[in-house]
Order: C-alpha cells, then sequence, then structure tokens
C-alpha cells in the first residue's frame, strides 16, 4: 500500500496542532530501575523489594523458663524478601516504506513527513503498554466515587489515607486521572484555590494543580472514567534501545519524548524503495511488596498505588 502525500504547486509551512494526546505516564514510572538488560538471563532483570517484620516486645524483669521449657522469652520471626521481574518482552516498533517516486515527487520534509509519525507512533504505544499495566492489576486499596458526588476531594483524601496506611513515601506521589475523571475534579472547589503551573512543557500543561499531596495529572491514554493515585516507585517501565546491525546502510539511536529507541533506514532494491524502522524494546510491571510479621506467608500486597473509579450513573 502506497503512502498518501498531500501535494500543491506551494505548501505553506505552518505548525498546526495536531490532534495528538500529550506523552505522560513514561515520565511519571520508575524507569530502568533494575539497571541494564545486557547479559541478564532470560532478558529479565529482578528487583529486590526490602522484607518486611512487625517488631514485638516483652516485659522487663519477667520470668525467665528453664531451657527446657522451651525456646526462651525472645520470639523469633523470618525475614522474607520477594522481587520484582522486569522482562524486555516487546518489541515497540512502526516500519515504513518510502518508494523512489514519493521520495523524488511527494516528500518536502523527511523528519515532519516520516519520522516524526513514526516516533510518535513509538510513543504511545509505549504509553499504551503502561496503561494496560496499570489497568490490569489488582489493588489491595480502591476507591469508588459515587455517581452523584459533586466534590471528588474527599475520595482523593480516601486514596491518600490508604498510601499512608501502606507507609509509602509522601513525596512523588500523582494522581493521574482520565477525561471525565478531570472534567469531575475541575469542578471541584478546593481545586479553584490551587495555582496554575507556568510552564510549556508536555507533563506541566497535563498538570491541572496540587491536591492532598498529589501531582494532579490528566491524561487521555487512560480511561475516562478512572484515575490512579500512586507513587513513582509503583509501576516499572524498562526499555532498551536495539543495537544497530552491521549491515544497516544507516542506523542510530534517538531521543524523543523522554524515551529512547532505535532507527535503521535501508534501501530494498527489488521493491525500488527505502525502509524506515524505528523500534524499542520493553517491559512493565507493578511493584508489590511483600507480606509483613501479621501476614507472613501471604501474597505480595500491592498498596503503592490506589485506583479509583467514577460510578456509573444508575439507569433510571
Amino acid at each position: 500500500m502506497a503512502n498518501t502525500f498531500i501535494k500543491a504547486e506551494k505548501i505553506a509551512a505552518q505548525a498546526l496542532g495536531l490532534l495528538e494526546r500529550e506523552i505522560i505516564l513514561p515520565a511519571l514510572v520508575w524507569r530502568n530501575a533494575g539497571g541494564d538488560f545486557a547479559g541478564a538471563a532470560g532478558d529479565t532483570i529482578s528487583i529486590r523489594v526490602p522484607a518486611r517484620t512487625t517488631a514485638r516486645t516483652r516485659t522487663l524483669r519477667g520470668a525467665r523458663g528453664a531451657s527446657s521449657e522451651g525456646t526462651g522469652i525472645i520470639t523469633m520471626d523470618e525475614l522474607t524478601e520477594t522481587k520484582v521481574d522486569v522482562t524486555l518482552d516487546t518489541d515497540v516498533y512502526s516500519a515504513v516504506p518510502i518508494t523512489d517516486e514519493e521520495l523524488t515527487l511527494d516528500i518536502v520534509d523527511f523528519g515532519a513527513q516520516i519520522a516524526e509519525p513514526q516516533i510518535r507512533a513509538i510513543a504511545e504505544g509505549v504509553e499504551n503498554a503502561l496503561v494496560a499495566e496499570m489497568t490490569g492489576a489488582t489493588y489491595a486499596n480502591e476507591v469508588t466515587v459515587p455517581a452523584d458526588a459533586t466534590d471528588l476531594y474527599d475520595y482523593i483524601v480516601d486514596a491518600r489515607v490508604a498510601l499512608n496506611k501502606a507507609n509509602v513515601p509522601m513525596s512523588e506521589r500523582f494522581l493521574v486521572v482520565g477525561a471525565d475523571f478531570e472534567g469531575r475534579l475541575l469542578k471541584s472547589d478546593e481545586l479553584h484555590q490551587v495555582d496554575k503551573a507556568g510552564t510549556d512543557s508536555a507533563l506541566r500543561d497535563a498538570t491541572i494543580g496540587r491536591l492532598a499531596g498529589f501531582e494532579v495529572v490528566v491524561s487521555n491514554a487512560l480511561p475516562a472514567d478512572v484515575g490512579f493515585a500512586f507513587h513513582r516507585t509503583a509501576y516499572v517501565l524498562g526499555m532498551r534501545a536495539p543495537a544497530v546491525p552491521e549491515g544497516a546502510t544507516y542506523g542510530a539511536s534517538r531521543s524523543a519524548y523522554g524515551l529512547s529507541m532505535r532507527w535503521i533506514r535501508d534501501y530494498d532494491f527489488r521493491n525500488v524503495q527505502d525502509r524506515s524502522l524505528f523500534d524499542v524494546y520493553i517491559g512493565t510491571n507493578i511493584v508489590a511488596d511483600g507480606p509483613d510479621g501479621d501476614d507472613a506467608g501471604s501474597d505480595p500486597d500491592f498498596v503503592r498505588a490506589v485506583k479509583l473509579t467514577l460510578a456509573e450513573p444508575e439507569t433510571p
């Protein structure tokens, strides 16, 4: 299938606002937490999650039993570390053929007409993988916002309390919401008092303020009716730009939208066309914390994030 390019006697170059979503989520999560994937068995890096336990007490000057009566007055606990595996299991790519005729007669700016749409596709593909991880996870704490709630502030506080009880660090907390969730938030009296950010970066454009200790950000990559209150370490994104093969006519690593990727361009003489390939290897996961002394032996809990959902209005 041939590409389609607009041709005219004269085209004025203008900076048009494209109908594209801002790339937000990769900047908010734990990036490459385990280090370099080179040489890792199974393309997997394991991130150690420290063991948790609960302190015990004893009464001073209490009676000591004879050694034959038991193990002593001190109760021993076992520490169990857990791990989070991040595997590079997906190649996010965009491949486009460019015929000689297109290159000669149609394409005015290769970067703008070919490379930029491909790079954009890669960035959205990486973000989509994060969204799939976030929406598919099982959360220890969830908050449902009633359909008739006029102010969401109390429910944001509920999410904060859940993170506080799990001893999640106060810093680097984010509340990322979908479009409908944002609309309800913007009507909040609490949010009206928040100063807006003043820079023009993509992340700051998407930031709608700080609320209950969270930096509140909207992302159109998320379902419209959900939000996630989380610490940066709740989600892991591992990435590696593939090596450029020696046989490629041209190849290089490129960075865009805060992401690194590979670009290969070569010539397919049998079909008389160039080929442009952008790609990046990625892997995602959640960071579930191991059991503490009270629930030893249970499965790890995902407590570094709280899922919030807008309830659907009841059908009359």
